[in-house]
């Protein structure tokens, strides 16, 4: 008998897995498309968030601008084309007749510049200088009741600045002051308490161990201040400047009263005299305000740097 040889049994089919790469491949696209799905809204959202934001900022900037474009135009117009065109037309032709009778002899507004600049000089340096010394004693310097000093001198802030007046031209005319450039400046040559109050508080964080070297290196009080405390504290002494001279060169009321001359008439004081019982004149108006503008502008692009850093003064320089 011959005996078949047998084969073994073939091994049953294995399922072979499908290739990694090619699985997670399509699972990741379809956990992208969810992803950007979810996504899509969330965009659609921070665009017209952020495109209501500009359009708000778009808005008021041109609020802003407005009385400064309108001031220019029209200067640049004359009377005629004021008097009969909308006022925000642009100027046609455009005409430099109101600059030039402001400088003329009829107005000739260079004697309200050169009086005007003269008193912002005068106040700035006295303020500055006054404040600075103020404040620093207020902050560093230890001597009897100097906080109720601080905030007693403080309080003088809810003073309305109108019920000084009255007072104040008594003063001056008892001194023989009126119509004089001692009168227009000197009842405000010295530190404001605004002015105090802010270097204060810039002083006050001062790191102390700065000013403990400089004493022990020999630095006297004053030294301390000059060479220490107010080259670490230039932001906000430029912010300060920028406020005084606004605030000096805008000043219409008291100049109106102590010093109603025409000698003695600041910027402020010769435009508004350019109006008269029956006669706007705006073009001339207009055209004053300009020149009044302009250097406050072009101090302000100057000093917009330190104006910024003054916002978020912290540590040491």
């Amino acid at each position: 008998m011959r005996i078949q040889p047998t084969t073994p049994p073939s091994p049953p089919p294995v399922a072979t897995a499908p290739t990694r790469g090619a699985g997670t491949s399509s699972t990741r696209l379809e956990q992208d498309g969810r992803r950007a799905r979810r996504a899509r809204p969330a965009r659609v959202a921070r665009f017209w968030a952020n495109l209501a934001t500009y359009a708000f900022l778009v808005a008021g900037a041109l609020l802003m601008l407005g009385p400064f474009v309108f001031s220019v135009v029209t200067s640049l117009k004359t009377p005629h084309q004021f008097n009969t065109t909308w006022p925000l037309t642009p100027p046609d032709p455009v005409t430099t007749e109101n600059y030039t009778a402001l400088f003329g002899e009829q107005y000739d507004f260079f004697v309200p510049i050169a009086v005007t600049v003269q008193v912002v000089l005068v106040l700035v340096a006295g303020q500055l200088l006054s404040s600075i010394l103020a404040a620093y004693a207020f902050a560093q310097l230890r001597f009897p009741g100097r906080d109720a000093l601080f905030w007693v001198y403080l309080s003088t802030l809810m003073i309305p600045a109108v019920v000084t007046i009255i007072p104040l031209y008594s003063m001056m005319t008892a001194l023989g002051w009126k119509n004089t450039f001692a009168g227009l400046v000197v009842p405000f040559m010295f530190g404001s308490p605004y002015a105090i109050f802010l270097l204060r508080e810039n002083f006050r964080s001062t790191p102390a161990d700065v000013l403990d070297a400089a004493k022990i290196d020999g630095a006297g009080v004053l030294r301390r201040l000059w060479q220490v405390m107010v080259p670490m504290n230039k932001p906000i002494l430029a912010t300060l400047l920028l406020i005084t001279v606004v605030s000096q060169w805008n000043n219409f009321m008291w100049p109106l009263i102590i010093a109603p001359a025409e000698e003695w008439n600041v910027i402020t004081v010769a435009t508004a005299a350019l109006q008269t019982q029956y006669a706007g004149n705006w073009t001339l108006v207009m055209a004053a305000t300009t020149i009044a503008l302009a250097p406050l502008v072009i101090l302000f692009l100057a000093f917009q740097k330190q104006i910024t850093s003054s916002l978020g003064v912290t540590g040491v320089r």
